[in-house]
């Protein structure tokens, strides 16, 4: 009799087994023409088989006229992992669906706004999935034993005070979680998005349910609170459209010649491919004291690209200005203008020979004109220097 157990039990187990490979021999052939079926023979073949063998050893010991105290808390375990197996099953199966639909919305495209929207929202989904899974299984699991059934009648008999106190004692955790739900579905912040918190710039990279990573220009990882997107205010630079306009701004001389700089910038905007054709101006919008300021305005598909054209652009009108305008650069006039000091008493009407003033027509003033002048004459510009780029 003991035997005929063991057999039964080892040929449930293998029948078990083969069927599984049978099953996955079947579904890896359809993966060939399928992404979806080559992911699922992938992934659930081992929790598959898992699930496979248990119930198999489930039958066995059911049916099996097996003798002692052992049997029961043998057929509990088994239970207890028969259901942990199949929440692993469950949830790899619905990781590959949601892993198919995504794969079937393409974000390498140039309006990826509604991708970008679908993929956020899926992978929540996603996470919120599997935790959901994961707390079911763990209900079902304690529900097994006699006394988590009668504690959970009691739990429920007091559910709004105990809620109250879960609720009060994980109100940020749980701001957090709503406050990730909310921005999956109301379309705020996106994977993939560009934006602007803590003056600092970059990309979205992950958002979970309790905190956003935002990737910067500079490969940091800026992690913050799902709740900080609605309590903060922050720039989204690829909320409605990925394209953007960007400033070049050069402080120059009085002598620019603005339409001649406006061509050159027409004419370096169409030589590279970082600019999208949409918007190409060249305006003075300062024009005091000793500065001209002229402001180029350029468009590109999106910020990276922006960032390198605007450097593309000032760089080309530095470069221009030096070799074809150099009178255009920045320079600073000064003007020596005579001074008359009165050297002490009153100086009569043609009294040339008691002129002390400290520039004038005495000894002492003409030194002082050669010294501090140069061989220029009174009332000439002395010296005219130029002054380093000034670029806004």
């Amino acid at each position: 009799m003991l035997v005929t157990t063991l057999l039964t039990f080892a040929g449930s187990v293998l029948f078990a087994l083969l069927l599984v490979a049978v099953v996955h021999r079947a579904v890896v052939r359809i993966g060939r023409r399928s992404a979806l079926f080559a992911r699922l023979a992938r992934k659930a073949h081992r929790p598959a088989q898992v699930v496979a063998v248990l119930v198999a050893v489930q039958f066995s010991l059911g049916v099996g006229t097996w003798i002692g105290n052992w049997r029961p808390a043998v057929l509990h375990a088994v239970g207890l992992a028969l259901i942990a197996a199949g929440a692993w099953l469950l949830a790899t199966l619905l990781t590959v669906a949601e892993d198919a639909t995504l794969s079937r919305i393409r974000v390498d495209v140039t309006d990826n706004r509604h991708a970008r929207k679908v993929h956020t929202q899926i992978t929540l989904v996603r996470r919120v999935t599997v935790v959901v899974v994961g707390l079911l299984a763990a209900a079902a699991m304690l529900m097994t034993f006699p006394a988590a059934r009668a504690a959970g009648t009691s739990l429920l008999a007091s559910a709004g005070v105990i809620g109250a106190i879960a609720a009060l004692a994980a109100q940020s955790l749980l701001g957090n979680v709503f406050a990730g739900v909310q921005i999956a579905f109301s379309d705020a912040v996106r994977l993939d998005d560009v934006l602007v918190v803590e003056k600092q710039w970059g990309r979205v990279e992950d958002i979970t349910l309790t905190y956003v990573v935002v990737h910067l220009w500079d490969d940091r990882r800026l992690v913050l609170p799902t709740s900080y997107f609605l309590k903060t205010p922050f720039e989204n630079w690829t909320k409605s459209q990925s394209e953007l306009l960007g400033t070049v701004e050069l402080d120059v001389d009085w002598t620019v010649p603005v339409e001649e700089m406006r061509q050159e910038l027409r004419r370096a905007l169409e030589g590279v491919d970082l600019w999208d054709g949409r918007v190409c101006v060249l305006q003075v919008t300062d024009a005091v004291n000793s500065f001209v300021r002229v402001r180029a305005l350029v468009s590109a598909p999106d910020a990276p690209r922006l960032w390198d054209l605007r450097c593309v652009v000032r760089e080309h009108l530095v470069d221009w200005l030096r070799r074809r305008e150099p009178g255009a650069l920045p320079q600073v006039r000064v003007n020596a203008m005579t001074a008359a000091v009165s050297s002490g008493g009153v100086r009569g009407r043609g009294d040339h020979d008691s002129d002390a003033r400290v520039f004038g027509e005495s000894v002492d003033g003409e030194e002082r004109v050669q010294t501090f002048g140069g061989n220029q004459e009174r009332g000439e510009v002395l010296h005219a220097h130029r002054a380093p780029d000034q670029i806004g």
